[in-house]
């Protein structure tokens, strides 16, 4: 692991896998950090470069003063890309990190190979609810991040899952309860604001679009319809609830190889 300074602070990242092998990154959801991808690491590490980081104001990396925009989320993403001195990258982000792919695909397609975005949609929820939801955790502080962290099992995860495997479930869910209320704050601003819905046909490179059938916060409808208005766009459904990358585990990984692996 190590760390890339930007003008205000430092971005956590990792990388790992064969170092001549191509660059993936993956961008984590609102309220988790690297780590979420801990599902894939086996299967991607084999066949890729992965550069795993941790979002503004998320796990490791520096919290500045919110709000914050996708558009600086992004611009974050490919100042890491500059310090590692890497040219192109596939990127795979979900929910929060989707919406980073998507402003990536549309204003700095030149820099990805292919890209991937998951449990997401051109635009996520109602400004009434994000604003909520920020003045609960500014005025709340780490007492509402554990709040948050009790709710979102069940936006997280399938009941299924939850009964089947609370030793995965656990993990993720107390990445929100660490994670910081600013920081948290910031980035809920960032979702609020974005709406891509009028930008999609602008991405030009290879999109696979991935939705589980009972996400209830990203529903597979706003995933369609990424896929719909982007041309050549691939799509895929797990069943599973919001973080499709833990429940589906296995079959979300080799989804993305494949699709990564293709020729063309």
């Amino acid at each position: 692991m190590g760390f890339v300074r930007l003008a205000e602070g430092e971005l956590h990242y990792q990388l790992e896998g064969p170092a001549e092998a191509p660059v993936l990154v993956l961008s984590n959801s609102l309220g988790t950090e690297l780590g979420m991808w801990d599902t894939q690491m086996p299967a991607f590490a084999e066949h890729f470069r992965v550069l795993r980081y941790d979002t503004r104001g998320h796990g490791r990396s520096l919290v500045t003063p919110g709000p914050y925009s996708i558009e600086q989320l992004g611009l974050d993403v490919l100042a890491l890309l500059d310090a590692l001195r890497i040219e192109r990258a596939h990127f795979c982000g979900l929910s929060m990190g989707g919406l980073i792919g998507q402003w990536l695909g549309i204003n700095a397609g030149h820099r990805l190979h292919r890209l991937i975005v998951c449990n997401t949609a051109a635009k996520i929820g109602d400004a009434a609810g994000w604003d909520s939801r920020i003045e609960a955790v500014s005025t709340g502080g780490q007492a509402a991040m554990l709040a948050l962290r009790d709710g979102a099992v069940s936006r997280w995860f399938t009941p299924a899952f939850v009964e089947a495997h609370p030793d995965r479930v656990k993990p993720i869910t107390e990445m929100l309860a660490a994670t910081s209320p600013e920081g948290y704050a910031a980035n809920c601003c960032a979702v609020r604001d974005a709406d891509f819905r009028d930008q999609l046909a602008q991405i030009q490179l290879p999109l696979l679009v991935i939705s589980g059938t009972e996400d209830a916060v990203t529903p597979p409808s706003g995933g369609i319809f990424i896929q719909q208005h982007v041309e050549g766009a691939e799509y895929a459904e797990f069943h599973a609830a919001h973080l499709s990358n833990v429940e589906a585990g296995d079959g979300f990984s080799q989804r993305v190889v494949d699709f990564l692996s293709a020729k063309g």
